[in-house]
This record gives structure tokens, C-alpha cells and sequence, in this order.
């Protein structure tokens, strides 16, 4: 999953790590919640995050038997450097593009932010540690954007060059199958094949009919009119 909504200009917050989840983001968890309520999960983890912890426990609070939560910060989004933006869309301007051209040398989220390819290294090898040394069967994951659609990426077999087309709105529930077999000296495990399930599912609108915005248009609330504000003289103006 990713988290749910949130406010990065919210009065006071001075820091964006700790932001919490909003009135709107706690309602989306709740209806994510209820779509789970029977679902039986024998692994819960969340990135360490607050708006992750926070949506985790919400989705967990009806469960009929949820496991206990754990925190694992090789989940945490993909990071950049600060950022000064003077409004909501001056920020969104300058992620709407942060995906594109993620497989080329050297891209980085943001300027000098994390390589993507640090990135996936990060977050596979998190995925892989929790899917090979720990015994389960169904698993809920909550986490970000950057994190899921690398996940996506890499569970698809297209790596890094894909992960602009797999558009993460607030509070998805994404749905992954993995098979797991001996490995071949037989002393331990690995992956075999993977394949996507269930993608970008929102339970407070199933169909999105009130999600015509990119979920970056709908966190920062503006509207480019299109899934990126047109660029010119290749500066991104909204």
C-alpha cells in the first residue's frame, strides 16, 4: 500500500519526514481498512514513517487477527535533498517530472537526491530480506510512492525504466504474488517468478471517478491539466 493523504505545508510542520496523515488521509485508510477487514495477514510492516505507521495501524485497527507491526527503514521513500518551494504548486512542479528517465546514469530523485539505482538496491534487497528470512504467508506492506513503483518495477521484470507508468494514488492497495522454492544448493530460499495481482486499487473510489487528477495533483491540490505541467524552454510552468 501507500500511505494516505497528507499536508506538507501544514502550519507548523518543519519537518516533512514527521508529517502525519490528514482528516482525508485518515478516511482513506479506514476504507482501505474495511476492504482488508477479513483479509488474514501473518506480516504487517510499514517504513518507519509516521503517515506510514499511521495508515498501517488504521488499516489494521478491524482486522479479525492482525499481527504485530513492524518497522523496517529500507522502505522509506526514496530520498532527495531539502527542497525550498515558495507554494504547493512550485513543489508539485518539480516532482511531477521526479520519475522520468529513472533508468538513465546517474538519475536521481530530485537534484542530489538519492541514485535510483541506490534506490532499487535499497528497497529490493529490503523486500528480499523480509520475502526470504521471515516466515509468512499473506503480508501488508505500507509505504510511498517512489518505493511502491520500483517495487512494481522490479516484480514486472522492467526495472527502473518502467516506473514512471505505475501511478500510485493515496492509500492504493496493490496485490503481489511471489513464489518462493529452494534455491539450488538447497540450504536456503529464493525467488522464482513474481507477477501483479491487483494494482493501484483504491477502496474510498473504485472506480476513481473523483480521481481524475494524477495522485500528485491530488496531494498537493492543483491541476496541471494532464498527468505533468507543460514544460517550457525547458523549465516545467504551471
Amino acid at each position: 500500500m501507500r500511505h494516505g493523504h497528507v499536508d506538507y505545508f501544514a502550519p507548523g510542520l518543519t519537518d516533512p519526514r514527521s508529517v502525519p496523515l490528514t482528516d482525508e488521509g485518515r478516511e482513506q485508510a479506514q476504507a482501505a481498512g474495511e476492504a482488508l477487514r477479513h483479509a488474514h495477514f501473518d506480516l504487517a510492516v510499514y517504513s518507519g514513517l509516521p503517515r506510514t505507521k499511521q495508515t498501517a495501524e488504521i488499516v489494521l485497527k478491524n482486522n479479525d487477527a492482525p499481527p504485530a507491526l513492524e518497522a523496517h527503514d529500507g522502505l522509506e521513500e526514496v530520498k532527495s535533498r531539502w527542497i525550498r518551494a515558495k507554494s504547493r504548486e512550485e513543489l508539485a512542479a518539480r516532482l511531477a517530472y521526479s520519475f522520468d528517465g529513472a533508468a538513465e546514469p546517474s538519475a536521481s530523485f530530485l537534484p542530489d537526491g538519492e541514485t535510483f539505482v541506490d534506490a532499487e538496491s535499497r528497497i529490493t534487497n529490503a523486500l528480499q530480506e523480509l520475502i526470504l528470512e521471515k516466515t509468512w504467508k499473506s503480508a501488508l506492506i505500507v509505504a510511498h510512492e517512489g518505493v511502491n513503483r520500483i517495487v512494481l518495477g522490479w516484480a514486472c521484470g522492467g526495472g527502473l525504466a518502467t516506473i514512471a507508468a505505475f501511478e500510485q494514488d493515496l492509500c492504493c492497495i496493490n496485490m503481489i504474488d511471489v513464489d518462493v522454492t529452494p534455491d539450488d544448493d538447497g540450504d536456503g530460499l529464493q525467488i522464482e517468478r513474481m507477477a501483479i495481482k491487483t494494482l493501484n486499487v483504491t477502496a474510498y473510489d473504485y472506480v476513481k471517478k473523483g480521481l481524475s487528477r494524477s495522485s500528485l495533483e491530488h496531494l498537493f491540490d492543483v491541476d496541471f491539466g494532464g498527468l505533468r505541467p507543460r514544460k517550457t524552454d525547458g523549465n516545467a510552468k504551471i
